[in-house]
């Protein structure tokens, strides 16, 4: 599957759209970038006169390139416009700030992938290659092919 393809799979748009590129993608990890536009309305109330991007913010880049982008590569053609996605968990420490228009990357490492769930140690770092945030991501994600009885509200058998 192609970088580009992923990417056009993504359920989301733009405003909450975080992922610009993909880096490089195989069966075990993935690498993405993302830079932060200094119109993203977020930027206006956090924090007035000095905007900082949530932490919040920062975890959905994460999770959309570390744990959606790689999902989606690991299913190729059996994710389609039916397959749900859900964060279920996520352990991350912040360590430095980002700023409007800041570039990230975000590399992701698969743990697992099984019955459906997806877990990744991931990190982002800036352009001047400093650890920005790092931690643990993982989602459910549901295709079609599941049926009821199969476990498909939970994703386990």
């Amino acid at each position: 599957m192609k970088k580009e393809e992923i990417i056009s799979k993504l359920p989301y748009s733009k405003p909450f759209l975080f992922v610009n590129e993909i880096i490089n993608v195989n069966e075990n990890g993935v690498e993405g970038a993302y830079t932060f536009d200094e119109k993203l309305d977020f930027y206006k109330g956090h924090f007035k006169d000095n905007p900082v991007t949530p932490g919040v913010i920062l975890t959905e880049v994460m999770a959309q390139i570390g744990l959606v982008c790689l999902g989606i590569f690991l299913l190729n053609d059996t994710f389609s416009k039916k397959t749900s996605i859900a964060l279920t968990s996520t352990e991350i420490e912040f360590l430095k700030p980002v700023f409007p228009n800041e570039k990230v990357t975000v590399i992701s490492e698969k743990i697992y992938f099984r019955f459906g769930k997806l877990k990744c140690k991931v990190k982002m770092i800036n352009e001047k290659e400093e650890l920005v945030c790092m931690g643990t991501i993982a989602g459910i994600i549901l295709t079609p092919t599941l049926s009821k009885g199969e476990g498909a509200k939970t994703g386990l058998k």
